[in-house]
């Protein structure tokens, strides 16, 4: 999985707000100063997970952003499908491949984004703040002898032996 520039400007600014001790709302320009982000950019990502409830707006002078909810009830899922959209599989359906073999690869293509989906959700910012993360489970990982392979569509990646 690759995550988009907007996706990983979301975790930073989130990260940054979750590791803020004062409790008090942060400005956007503060955000974006600290981590060297474009101010006019982080707004927008900053207003998107407002909207999806990842963090709360307050206005006024000393207003900014803060926090939804605690670090350990927001998962890296959450924040990704704030940006993105829902995390799914597509596979094209032009005809060009017999029915059983476009079946199969369909159904790999919903396993992978299955298990995507389950671990993004099962890591919350707090995990990645204390630099623990659930186990992946042996059957997952990907053996050594088989190298990424950038395929043709955007933030799409093959396998192959």
């Amino acid at each position: 999985m690759k995550l988009s520039r907007t996706s990983y400007y979301a975790v930073r600014a989130i990260i940054a707000l979750a590791q803020d001790s004062t409790g008090q709302p942060v400005a956007c320009r503060s955000i974006a100063l600290e981590r060297e982000m474009p101010k006019r950019f982080l707004l927008q990502i900053l207003r998107n997970l407002v909207t999806h409830g990842l963090l709360i707006s307050v206005r006024g002078v000393d207003g900014g952003y803060k926090l939804g909810r605690p670090a350990q009830e927001i998962t890296l899922l959450n924040l990704v499908e704030a940006i993105e959209g829902p995390l799914a599989s597509c596979v094209p359906t032009d005809g060009t491949l017999a029915e059983p073999i476009q079946a199969k690869l369909r159904k790999i293509c919903e396993d992978i984004a299955a298990a995507t989906r389950s671990r993004l959700a099962g890591t919350t910012l707090h995990d990645l703040m204390q630099g623990t993360t659930p186990a992946i489970p042996a059957a997952s990982v990907v053996p050594s002898n088989v190298s990424p392979i950038r395929g043709p569509f955007l933030n799409e990646s093959f396998f192959s032996p």
